[in-house]
């Protein structure tokens, strides 16, 4: 007579377990790509009188886009809108491969991915909504806010408990960041 024995794990041992498991994917990666509104920004356009649209950027998440890229990661934002401010304030955090009025996200990613000689497995994307479902598909580490749609929710191998443009983008940098023991502060990182 044979005798099985089965253990069932509590919800805490199985989110362990879980994030046990992408923190493997964590020290992977190699390359962020960001999506903008939803991400990078919470998601809010402020109209103005004149027509003009304002969005609003988390200044932890500078800090941690700085870091990563003072510690040798690629960082790229990408988005299917276009925002002048935007564009401005991702350069003068450092970042270079910002990619406005995307009509196709997977194509750019899979051209960005071929001409920098990327596995797909080294490769973070954060997203939050539905344009995004192919790509976050295709990468190695898909990611999203907490506050994302819930297909893309479903998709993700992490989920930040922070939500869009509050600090989930710095969430995601310092963790890969710690896994691969390059969460180091320099004094040239400022708040921007």
């Amino acid at each position: 007579m044979q005798f099985i024995c089965v253990r069932i794990f509590s919800h805490s041992e199985l989110s362990y377990f879980h994030s046990m498991n992408v923190l493997a994917e964590f020290k992977k990666i190699t390359t962020f790509i960001f999506d903008v509104d939803g991400v990078l920004t919470d998601s809010t356009v402020l109209l103005s009188g004149d027509g003009s649209q304002a969005r609003r950027m988390n200044v932890k998440d500078g800090i941690g886009l700085q870091m990563a890229i003072g510690n040798g990661f690629r960082v790229t934002a990408i988005s299917e809108s276009v925002s002048a401010p935007v564009i401005e304030r991702l350069r003068k955090l450092g970042i270079e491969d910002v990619h406005m009025s995307l009509l196709d996200k997977k194509k750019f990613v899979e051209d960005h991915r071929v001409k920098n000689n990327l596995q797909w497995e080294e490769i973070l994307y954060m997203a939050d909504d539905l344009p995004d479902l192919a790509l976050m598909k295709m990468v190695g580490l898909p990611c999203c806010p907490a506050d994302a749609v819930p297909e893309i929710l479903e998709l993700s191998k992490y989920i930040s408990p922070v939500n869009g443009g509050f600090g989930c983008v710095r969430d995601v940098i310092e963790k890969v960041l710690r896994v691969q023991d390059k969460w180091i502060f320099h004094d040239d990182v400022v708040s921007k």
